[in-house]
């Protein structure tokens, strides 16, 4: 059976996100800035259409969005993950298999279906019904030509959202619409290198000799030519791969220059990234700690610190990774600086029930282990922070600033919305 792939991706998702349970933001300009509401990560359309750029600094522009009448929103992670996974569980009843992606984008196999565009057009009536989110679907026996088709669906007002790329025709056509870093994983540097050997569109990148761009540039680009030619080298991936680290980092709201402040700040990121890692079932012996001050402001001191700290046997557990997240800054605080950015690696993970055994120290007991279960369970229904270690602090007025973030409608019953 030919491979066909389908490519969903939520239209302008951190925008839709916010308008999902706020509907008079819709047709009006929104855009989400990023941590520390620094600058624009997300546009609506009607965003673009005013000329605002991704990256554009909020401080900079306060005042011309204000009188554009622009509506600006403090990034809500929590939100957007929540309605990305309610997208991909929607996703789900429409194929045998599925590649989540990304946060807003999905794989999806189509192989063997009768109508593969009539169903993309349920699909997407689908996930607009039950969840609120507008997507884009490309149709194409490759993936890396799956990403054209979604490409070019958004930009055709005629497609009704879903466009196929089955013949060599309709592909041929496609990538004369295009530029080369349009392609998925052409890159400005690398786009520079393919133009100086005389690659200059999309269309000359699929007629170019495999073998000479495997030896100019390895076989990732060679599969990206034999993929716009319609040869299948990318299969979908249903279960990822355990991740080799994790981590959690943010940049404080105002310079924190009080040791008591930066041990509440690595605690709770310590929490965080453990959290994360025990939804994956991993567990971690290693952690790396850092802190930095602000690279921006010339006229400071500047200083940054790193500590790696390894235990003794692996673990999940928050309250022994805490201990050893501030044993480690401990080792790296130095007073008298105005620190901008501390952070928390989690390394060297693997699956807790591979987890090698050690002759001087114990692995987590079942009592440990229920107690941290329970603590997810609680801020899982009620909110992230119902329950946390004391060292995370209270009041947290280092935290980020976020003073345009709107409620976590789908995952704290203290912000469920008002009608």
């Amino acid at each position: 059976m030919a491979p066909l792939f389908a490519l969903v991706d939520c239209n302008n998702f951190y925008a839709s996100c916010e308008r999902v349970f706020q509907p008079p933001l819709r047709g009006k300009p929104v855009v989400v800035l990023s941590n520390n509401d620094g600058c624009v990560i997300a546009r609506s359309n009607e965003a673009k259409a005013l000329g605002i750029e991704m990256g554009a600094p909020w401080h900079l522009h306060r005042e011309q969005f204000q009188k554009q009448g622009v509506i600006v929103r403090s990034s809500n992670y929590t939100l957007y993950g929540d309605m990305s996974g309610r997208v991909m569980r929607t996703l789900a009843n429409f194929t045998p298999e599925l590649e989540v992606y990304s946060i807003d984008e999905a794989f999806l196999n189509l192989s063997g279906f009768a109508d593969p565009e009539a169903h993309s057009r349920l699909l997407r009536a689908t996930v607009l019904q039950w969840t609120g989110i507008p997507v884009s679907v490309g149709i194409a026996p490759t993936k890396t030509l799956a990403k054209v088709a979604n490409r070019l669906a958004k930009k055709a007002p005629d497609s009704g959202g879903v466009m196929a790329l089955v013949s060599e025709a309709d592909q041929v056509a496609a990538l004369q619409r295009l530029e080369l870093t349009d392609i998925w994983g052409v890159a400005n540097r690398l786009a520079s290198r393919l133009v100086a050997l005389g690659i200059r569109t999309p269309l000359a990148l699929r007629d170019a000799d495999p073998k000479m761009i495997r030896a100019s540039f390895g076989v990732v680009m060679e599969r990206v030519v034999l993929e716009l030619r319609g040869q299948s080298c990318l299969s979908l991936e249903e279960h990822s791969p355990d991740k080799k680290t994790i981590m959690a980092s943010r940049s404080f709201g105002r310079p924190v220059t009080e040791e008591t402040e930066m041990r509440e700040a690595v605690a709770t990121y310590m929490s965080r990234a453990v959290e994360k890692m025990r939804r994956q079932g991993l567990v971690t012996a290693s952690i790396s700690v850092f802190v930095n001050t602000n690279r921006f402001r010339e006229h400071d001191a500047q200083y940054y610190g790193s500590q790696t700290v390894r235990l003794g046997i692996a673990t999940a557990d928050t309250a022994k990774l805490i201990r050893a997240a501030l044993y480690g800054l401990s080792r790296i605080w130095r007073p008298g600086f105005s620190y901008k950015k501390a952070g928390v690696i989690c390394l060297d993970l693997h699956q807790a029930a591979k987890q090698q055994g050690a002759l001087f120290h114990q692995a987590d007991d079942p009592g440990r282990l229920e107690l941290m279960r329970l603590m997810d369970e609680l801020n899982r229904r009620y909110g992230r922070g119902s329950i946390a270690f004391a060292a995370a602090g209270v009041k947290k007025e280092w935290a980020l600033r976020s003073e345009h973030l709107s409620g976590r409608y789908s995952t704290n019953q203290n912000e469920l919305l008002s009608v």
